[in-house]
């Protein structure tokens, strides 16, 4: 199979229909008829996965994958990529903020270029002042706490050549960010400037950007363990310091300074820094306690579509 479209579904249902009629003009004007679509059910709460599978029973080019709940955007992403298995492999959100004809644009950039992968970036992030500048600092964040150069305003929509995708399923953590895999897996990769529609509300509260950040920066570096090491020696290095200042006072002749407001204030100070430190360490060990389980970051309720037919027939 030349080419495999992969789209995941939450609150889609509005869009799948358009989505997949867009999609499929493009595939054909590429590679003809030689081409599926990978629509992933992530556990949807509205007629997703209905909408999805009837367009599924119609055309035999649609293969819908129904998680058995929501286990989040990424892990989806990842599943979907597993399931597919086209030479080019064309990765795309549902809600048509990223149109669909960006495929004929990525294909021909990336035999331009001989590129692995071509993916979407937006010249300034859509949406208001706050969902701006949460972007920015998530970024920054990143970039500066794991060395990972991930882009500034990268979307889902890329194009993936097969060795490529099959490198990025190598990866097989359980707490998982897809943008950092997408760079840590290497291969020659070229941006492309698109613009985002809006579409859709983003389903993303400031909440869920907070898990988000801190998930990415604890899956890939292990800087803030190493950061509570130097903060440690750093605060005891100033006690040792003000401990120092204190004796040479009272051997002075000079008595230390009486009160118990700067005891109150140091003790606050650093019960707040040893419970922050102690947060940290516990992110850390939460995270090899998951992956140490092993668990399948995701399951398969049911496979609707062609391939299914297909392993029925054989």
């Amino acid at each position: 199979m030349k080419l495999s479209v992969v789209a995941t579904l939450y609150r889609s249902a509005p869009y799948i229909s358009e989505f997949c009629t867009r999609v499929a003009a493009a595939a054909r004007a590429l590679v003809g008829e030689d081409y599926e679509i990978v629509l992933v059910n992530d556990g949807s709460p509205d007629e997703s996965l209905d909408v999805a599978v009837q367009i599924a029973t119609a055309d035999t080019h649609v293969v819908v994958v129904d998680l058995s709940r929501n286990f989040g955007h990424h892990k989806a992403m990842m599943t979907g990529l597993a399931q597919a298995q086209g030479e080019r492999v064309f990765l795309i959100d549902s809600d048509l903020e990223e149109e669909p004809e960006w495929l004929t644009l990525f294909a021909e950039i990336i035999e331009k270029q001989t590129a692995d992968v071509v993916y979407g970036v937006q010249d300034a992030r859509r949406g208001g002042v706050i969902e701006r500048l949460s972007g920015n600092i998530f970024y920054k964040l990143f970039r500066l706490l794991t060395g990972i150069v991930q882009p500034d305003n990268i979307v889902t929509a890329r194009l993936m050549t097969r060795r490529y995708v099959d490198a990025l399923l190598l990866h097989r953590e359980r707490e998982l960010n897809i943008g950092g895999l997408w760079l840590l897996t290497g291969f020659k990769q070229t941006p492309q400037q698109v613009q985002k529609h809006s579409s859709s509300p983003t389903t993303y509260s400031l909440s869920r950007k907070v898990g988000h950040l801190v998930n990415a920066v604890t899956s890939f570096s292990s800087l803030p363990l190493v950061f509570t090491f130097y903060a440690g020696l750093l605060i005891s290095f100033t006690a040792l310091i003000y401990i120092a200042h204190l004796l040479s006072r009272y051997f002075s002749g000079s008595s230390p300074p009486d009160g118990y407001t700067s005891i109150v204030a140091s003790i606050w100070l650093f019960s707040g820094l040893i419970i922050f430190f102690m947060g940290v360490q516990g992110i850390y060990i939460a995270k090899i306690f998951l992956e140490v389980k092993q668990r399948p970051y995701t399951i398969v309720r049911q496979v609707y579509g062609r391939r299914v037919n297909q392993e029925s027939a054989s």
